[in-house]
């Protein structure tokens, strides 16, 4: 009997997690994710997933959490992965600054935590480790690659700096084959609300379908290297593929104004941003990254990877799943079912 491959996934409620879970699932795999306990469900994004795949006891969630190490450790010796990939974090740059102390914990100790556990358990089971590009700061408008300096500018991008460097250090000190992935900024429809490019494509399907009416931002002229994240996910799958554990840059290797987006999105429908969009230094971070660009040329040649997403089909793609979600909401808020939460609804 041929043993299927075992993954482990931290975060897999997340948007990489929804991208990564769904790709090993259809190779076969059996899936292991961790999950917060709340009072609320929160496993809206994989609920696909766990009603295709928890029936045929190929997909398997459990509570845990980052900081309890014990739990962690338990978990991994029970379900002897061959493969853990750690995307947890608390991974929006802004709360960061709210919440630094509970960011960098989650974001250093969880990284720790499970290189310890699998030191202790079977030095031979892969570790991915999501690292950022935030790491590297963004003050020069140059190419960013595995060899740049890392300048943090956020408690997010510290803690992840620390985790990157951990990850190399039990690679280089215990031969454990544990990989960092610094991807560059990568979205979806299945990306967070409160992240810019969700914030404005939720809203142009609101605005499309009448609910909402403006829309207010922070810095516009921030520019990022965005890519999609199903893109990015089989870049993960293809560096723990590889022979030899590394580090790896993941980006498009072009860059885009948060105006930019802005413009395609709306013009996409045929709307002219400049009339439904305000600006608030509160959406001001207190330490400002401006540019974000990478230059994916060693994942290109190594890992014959590349992004198949362009970044104007990646907008309309986003787009197109607001305005069908817009449309949902209102036909609830017609029947007086949803009360609108987002600022500036019509109704």
């Amino acid at each position: 009997m041929s043993m299927s491959k075992v993954i482990f996934i931290t975060g897999i409620t997340g948007q990489d997690g929804y991208y990564l879970s769904k790709s090993m699932l259809e190779k076969g795999y059996i899936v292991h994710g961790t999950i917060r306990r709340s009072s609320l469900i929160n496993t809206k994004r994989i609920d696909d997933l766990i009603s295709e795949y928890s029936v045929k006891e190929q997909l398997h969630l459990h509570y845990s959490d980052l900081l309890d190490s014990a739990s962690i450790a338990r978990l991994i010796n029970k379900i002897l992965p061959d493969e853990i990939y750690n995307l947890a974090a608390q991974s929006h740059v802004a709360v960061s600054f709210k919440n630094p102390l509970y960011s960098t914990q989650t974001g250093t100790l969880g990284a720790l935590s499970i290189l310890e556990a699998i030191k202790s358990t079977d030095k031979d089971i892969k570790f991915y480790q999501a690292s950022s590009s935030e790491m590297y700061g963004g003050e020069e408008k140059v190419l960013l690659n595995e060899n740049s300096l890392f300048d943090p500018k956020s408690p997010y991008a510290a803690s992840k700096v620390f985790a990157h460097n951990i990850t190399k250090i039990y690679r280089e000190s215990y031969g454990m084959f544990s990989v960092n992935g610094i991807l560059f900024n990568h979205e979806s429809p299945m990306r967070g609300e409160t992240f810019v490019t969700r914030k404005i494509t939720r809203a142009v399907g609101r605005i499309v379908n009448k609910v909402q009416s403006k829309l207010t931002l922070g810095n516009l002229d921030a520019s990022r290297d965005w890519g999609f994240a199903g893109d990015y996910v089989e870049g993960m799958i293809a560096m723990m593929s590889h022979d030899k554990a590394d580090d790896w840059v993941l980006a498009t290797g072009e860059t885009h104004t948060v105006k930019e987006f802005l413009n395609l999105a709306f013009e996409y429908v045929n709307l002219d941003w400049d009339k439904h969009v305000l600006t608030s230094e509160k959406y001001f971070r207190p330490n400002e990254v401006n540019h974000l660009l990478g230059d994916p040329s060693k994942a290109n040649k190594i890992l014959n990877w590349k992004p198949k997403v362009s970044f104007n089909d990646l907008v309309k793609m986003m787009v197109d799943y607001d305005i069908e979600l817009a449309k949902k909401e209102k036909v609830l808020i017609d029947n007086n079912l949803l009360k609108p939460t987002w600022e500036y609804p019509t109704t």
